[in-house]
């Protein structure tokens, strides 16, 4: 695993029309849940296609920690084996660093009996309450006590009992969790209202693969009927829908033409909707997507919802998008209510904004310009990265740790695209 180096900043020099093409890294929701789901075995679970960033190091250090071998393999490859786990209380510090790490307590409290950890880290946009996660854990017969800032978590000495589990709301990280807990439990657990993005069928994939067995994968009723003892495996994490969309995002507002390799169609319908709305030629090429500008921009609206909406983790690269659209464009956030935090840095550069509890009024076309801002967090920081490449002069842009996280190689792919972009 690599160094993560907080701070950093991008110099962007403005006025770029994105040409080539870029491919696709692996997903960081993905990715980061699989990791996890290695600790429900002894054997070793490969996992390909994983992306260099920082929450997948931070995550590999936490799983280190709990004496979990991980080894980076040639060719993006992990290898993680959890025979020698000793330690079942997550390092608060490595915890904190992002809200994938709380999903070690499913797994470790179903196979070793035991879990304790602090409340996940990750960006600050709004509550993500942990509730689901606990109140899962509960129903298979978990007592949950707190010490200090802590959550420990005990499974009955005959280890955890399948039952139906209702989730308050479709968290991705609550079932994964609980669905991971639930694969050594004794007898069957409904998941009901489930999340159903594709980065969760594809945990549940991999679990089959080790020997679960679950039914009912991408709909909001999952059935797991628990197995005394899971087995290793490889898979493959999924082409990242985020970044694709990202990208597929910064062809458009800059007039530009990119082919996407590896873009991950069967998952992108909403995002395709949206950006034909605006005018762009979006079409299936080289395995992949291409994505090209068709004119001037036309405003939309549109609401960031659960799969298989717009994800809400492109909220902010299109509200950037849209400063540049023809007209009024309202979004509405039905996920986190703390989404608009680019609002503010969208503005220091000449956007038109207003946000109004969780939707944004988004008025366009405005000339953009460079200044000094921050990325808030992984998503608002692609927001101002985008409209960086987009301004009229030189952009400085603080804290670019943030899209360390979530964007694999990032400064490289640009450069490659012909953006004048040096990091600090």
């Amino acid at each position: 695993m690599t160094t993560r180096v907080r701070g950093g900043k991008y110099v962007v020099q403005g006025g770029v029309t994105l040409r080539g093409a870029v491919n696709i890294s692996g997903a960081k929701n993905h990715a980061l849940a699989a990791m996890c789901a290695a600790l429900l075995t002894d054997e070793d679970v490969i996992l390909t296609n994983v992306p260099y960033i920082s929450d997948v190091d931070s995550l590999g250090e936490l799983l280190v920690s709990l004496g979990v071998v991980v080894d980076r393999l040639p060719g993006g490859s992990v290898r993680l084996n959890a025979s020698r786990v000793n330690v079942f209380e997550a390092p608060t510090e490595l915890i904190s660093e992002n809200r994938a790490s709380f999903q070690v307590m499913g797994p470790l409290l179903a196979r070793h009996g035991f879990a304790s950890s602090a409340p996940p880290g990750g960006d600050v946009i709004g509550q993500r309450p942990i509730d689901v996660h606990l109140a899962g854990f509960e129903a298979m017969g978990a007592t949950i006590t707190r010490d200090g800032e802590r959550f420990v978590s005990r499974a009955p000495q005959a280890g955890l009992t399948g039952t139906r589990v209702f989730m308050d709301y479709p968290s991705v990280s609550g079932t994964q969790n609980v669905m991971m807990a639930a694969t050594l439990a004794h007898g069957r657990t409904t998941i009901v209202n489930a999340a159903t993005e594709p980065e969760v069928q594809e945990l549940a994939v991999l679990l089959n693969a080790m020997g679960a067995r679950i039914t009912g994968i991408g709909s909001q009723m999952l059935e797991v009927e628990g197995v005394s003892r899971l087995h290793g495996a490889t898979g493959r994490v999924m082409p990242d829908r985020i970044e694709t969309g990202t990208w597929a995002i910064a062809a458009v507002m800059t007039g530009g033409d990119l082919v996407l390799r590896d873009a991950p169609l069967g998952v992108l319908d909403a995002l395709v909707h949206k950006l034909r709305a605006t005018g762009a030629h979006v079409e299936e090429s080289e395995g992949g997507l291409r994505v090209t500008a068709g004119g001037p921009i036309r405003a939309v609206s549109f609401q960031a919802l659960p799969y298989p909406g717009l994800a809400t983790d492109l909220h902010a690269p299109f509200a950037a998008l849209l400063t540049q659209a023809n007209g009024v464009s309202i979004i509405h956030e039905r996920v986190f209510d703390n989404r608009m935090l680019y609002v503010s840095e969208l503005r220091k550069m000449g956007a038109e904004i207003v946000s109004t509890g969780s939707s944004a009024i988004v008025s366009g076309p405005t000339l953009l310009h460079g200044t000094r801002v921050r990325a808030l967090d992984v998503r608002a920081g692609a927001a101002v990265l985008l409209a960086a490449i987009v301004a009229q002069g030189t952009t400085i842009i603080d804290d670019v740790y943030h899209l360390d996280r979530g964007y694999e190689h990032l400064d490289e792919k640009l450069r490659a695209l012909g953006v004048e972009l040096e990091r600090l």
